[in-house]
């Protein structure tokens, strides 16, 4: 202490002092006041902590007027307790991706008007920091912006634009060039804006401008297993700067994407010393001072990372959640067969939605087991929802009848079964008009990658919770949510998905005796040659090599291709990895090319 207020005295009273027995010289009684005095100056020093607020929160793309009453609530909080910043992710004005929306020059306009509300409102000394797109010499960027008293400044254009899997960020913006280091009390701070931080000449330059700490605003989509990848990029720049590094991530589902939150801080050795829960809405105050470690923290908030089963279910339920609420509606319906795929969607809505709020309609043929029908009636009376039966057999015979003189002398095939499956969409999405309910569509990913699937019947509806989940993988989440009750959960705890439905073999139901593996290979090797054909990009060939006979392979790979136009046609879906369909892969919808190897 002695030393440390020795320099204090240095900087404080301008006295030529040579040494620490000079120094003890200059304070005798007489001085004693002066020397009370330069402890409370160096305490004053010490304490003089930078107060951050992060707002993990939940924007709507396009929504400009709640995206900014969300911020200036969390700018009138932050102002009435003192706090020094409040700090939001990257693009929170206008919710993201925006997609080609932000190509409209109306669209900008109106973004540059709520800037103009933003500086007006936040007039204080709490500086405000969020991400919006800016025109610059009519050139558009991925901006992060400072708002104090009332002052709007360009804090940082971002430089790396991601343009592979679900980004295409060169369709839309410059690179933003050379970093910047913003001061706020005392402490310089650089923000690299999300894809900056996974490269080191970004984080590296602002290190060299005298950033004492790096905030990196996030718009980083839930992938499987992406949290561990996240943090340890973050962690080699902690490493190679020598600097604490805080990640702000968003929160909420936008269309197929699922922003986890999960934001966090790391010391310049790369200890987590603050975690956010994911996928949660979470304001977090920081406070950070000028001494080792440099990190303290009002809350000492840890939370735990759950499993990564644990973390594709809540991303489902709460991707499926916010597009239901965002898109305007309050309830879903989905047809139930009394199979796991129907039975897992239908949880998965009474969790994001409250069991008030589902409705399950069961839709028998003549070819419907008395098992699947009890089976969906003990999952509703487990889950608590609502369940309709409305029979399909006498249309379905009307329908023969009117097509029978065009069938004439054709044996029954394909053209019979879809029907059944046509009647029932159309049921459905009468259902969904009627009554203003959002209908769910039950295809998993290992059926909706070989077109398993009937185009305009089972896959009508506005959103496919389990889009991107292969049918081995959905097994295991129904395992996990039978053992599972979670606080988040709006659905009951105990074995919702009985074990009738889990041990029955998988079946569409649509003639007499039909198994799914009547057409296809049981679903663990299917599976097994569906995820290295799409998520690894493997040659036939290589899949081989894993011991699965060639001739299965390829045709696999040949209704992988031609479905692809029935996967164009689908409901969008949660996105869950990196070969989900839809923006993730993007295939030609005709194409005649096959593996030659």
């Amino acid at each position: 202490m002695l030393s440390s207020t020795y320099l204090v005295h240095k900087q404080w009273t301008n006295q030529p002092v040579n040494n620490v027995s000079t120094w003890k010289a200059f304070y005798s009684k007489r001085n004693q006041n002066l020397l009370i005095r330069c402890f409370e100056a160096y305490n004053s020093l010490m304490n003089n902590k930078l107060r951050i607020l992060l707002a993990q929160v939940n924007p709507t793309v396009g929504a400009l007027n709640k995206n900014t009453d969300l911020l200036l609530r969390a700018y009138q909080e932050a102002k009435k307790d003192d706090i020094d910043i409040v700090a939001f992710p990257e693009m929170f004005l206008t919710g993201y991706q925006v997609q080609d929306l932000i190509l409209k020059p109306s669209f900008l306009k109106d973004v540059s008007r709520y800037l103009k509300i933003i500086s007006n409102e936040c007039s204080g000394e709490t500086s405000v920091l969020f991400g919006a797109p800016i025109l610059d010499k009519d050139k558009l960027y991925n901006a992060y912006l400072q708002v104090k008293k009332g002052e709007l400044t360009i804090i940082t254009k971002k430089k790396h634009l991601p343009n592979l899997g679900i980004f295409d960020e060169n369709r839309y913006f410059h690179s933003g060039g050379v970093a910047k280091v913003v001061k706020i009390k005392g402490l310089r701070i650089g923000c690299p804006i999300c894809e900056d931080i996974w490269h080191s000449d970004v984080t590296n330059t602002l290190q060299r401008k005298g950033a004492d700490l790096l905030l990196s605003p996030n718009g980083s989509p839930y992938e499987r297993n992406k949290m561990s990848l996240r943090q340890g990029i973050v962690r080699q720049r902690c490493l190679e700067t020598n600097l604490p590094i805080i990640y702000l991530n968003l929160v909420g589902g936008q269309d197929d994407q699922v922003f986890d939150g999960g934001s966090f801080m790391m010391s310049k050795d790369g200890e987590v010393k603050v975690q956010l829960p994911q996928f949660e809405e979470k304001k977090s105050l920081l406070e950070l001072g000028n001494q080792d470690p440099f990190i303290g923290n009002s809350e000492s908030l840890v939370t735990e990372i759950d499993t990564d089963i644990a973390q594709d279910y809540r991303a489902i339920t709460e991707g499926t959640k916010d597009y239901v609420l965002k898109s305007g509606f309050t309830k879903v319906i989905l047809g139930l067969s009394g199979g796991i795929d129907s039975a897992l969607v239908a949880t998965i809505a009474v969790d994001a939605l409250g069991a008030n709020n589902v409705t399950c309609i069961r839709l028998p043929s003549q070819f419907s087991s008395k098992g699947s029908l009890d089976d969906a009636d003990a999952l509703v009376k487990k889950l608590g929802c609502k369940i309709k039966t409305i029979p399909i057999s006498e249309i379905f015979d009307i329908t023969l009848g009117s097509l029978s003189p065009e069938f004439k002398n054709r044996p029954q095939d394909l053209s019979e079964e879809n029907i059944q499956s046509r009647i029932r969409g159309v049921l459905l999405m009468a259902l969904s008009n009627k009554f203003g309910s959002m209908l769910l569509t039950t295809g998993n990913k290992s059926e909706v990658a070989v077109g398993y699937s009937t185009i305009y019947g089972d896959m009508c509806g506005g959103y496919n919770p389990i889009k991107d989940l292969y049918k081995t993988r959905l097994y295991d989440i129904c395992k996990w949510r039978n053992s599972q009750k979670k606080p988040w959960m709006k659905g009951p705890g105990g074995e919702v998905i009985i074990k009738k439905i889990l041990e029955k073999p998988p079946s569409a139901e649509l003639r007499p005796g039909q198994k799914d593996e009547d057409s296809l290979p049981p679903y663990h090797l299917l599976d097994l040659i569906l995820e290295s054909l799409i998520e690894n990009n493997m040659s036939v060939r290589e899949v081989a090599k894993l011991g699965i006979d060639l001739a299965i392979i390829r045709k696999i790979e040949k209704l992988v291709y031609a479905s692809e136009y029935k996967r164009f046609q689908s409901a969008p879906g949660v996105h869950l990895t990196q070969g989900s369909f839809w923006l993730s892969r993007r295939y030609p919808l005709v194409q005649q090319w096959t593996d030659p190897s």
